[in-house]
């Protein structure tokens, strides 16, 4: 059960980051991310609709051009497929799927950026969610994204922009397929609240 939720937790991290995501160009970042399920920081790098996550156990490539996201494990060169639920993955869209509003409440200097923070309300899986997103509206990245009441926070530091090396969101070569399915992530949510 640990694995399925450690899985389940880098999954969805994986989809956070993707909705932070959005408006990007290409670029890369340092990655920090607080909930209460813990800490977790790492890599990001975004290239139109692909992105690649690293963290210390685990590397999470989204494909919203495939409609895939991959966990690869580097230390026993497998990886799982999982398909990419259109829903929770913003990708490089001008808003949040399912965005229902967006208002402007000021600017604020982020990381040494200039940004523009949101409230965007939007609609996920059935439910009415509402987050603060601080854009760099010049470099078309949101730097942060947080939730209103503060249980959890994204965002990235030490941004670098331009192009990345296509190679980073591919399947490493002599990486084998796991033959574990993973459940579908608003199951395995369901199930954790059981």
């Amino acid at each position: 059960m640990k694995f399925k939720l450690f899985c389940a937790i880098v999954l969805g991290l994986g989809m956070m980051v993707f909705a932070g995501a959005c408006y990007a160009g290409d670029f890369s970042a340092d990655m920090v991310s607080a909930s209460p399920e813990g800490s977790f920081s790492g890599k990001i790098y975004v290239s139109g609709e692909k992105s690649r996550m690293e963290m210390a156990e685990a590397i999470t490539i989204s494909r919203l051009d495939k409609k895939v996201a991959w966990m690869l494990m580097p230390s026993e060169k497998m990886y799982m497929e999982q398909p990419l639920d259109m829903r929770s993955a913003a990708g490089a869209q001008e808003k949040m799927e399912g965005e229902i509003s967006r208002v402007a409440e000021g600017k604020e200097t982020v990381n040494g950026r200039a940004t523009t923070k949101y409230r965007v309300t939007y609609e996920a899986q059935g439910r009415r969610e509402t987050v603060f997103q601080w854009l760099d509206e010049a470099a078309h990245i949101a730097v942060k994204t947080a939730a209103v009441d503060g249980s959890w926070s994204m965002e990235f530091k030490n941004i670098q922009t331009g192009p990345q090396d296509q190679a980073l969101f591919e399947i490493p070569a002599g990486y084998q397929k796991m033959s574990f399915n993973m459940p579908n992530m608003e199951d395995m949510m369901r199930g954790m609240g059981d």
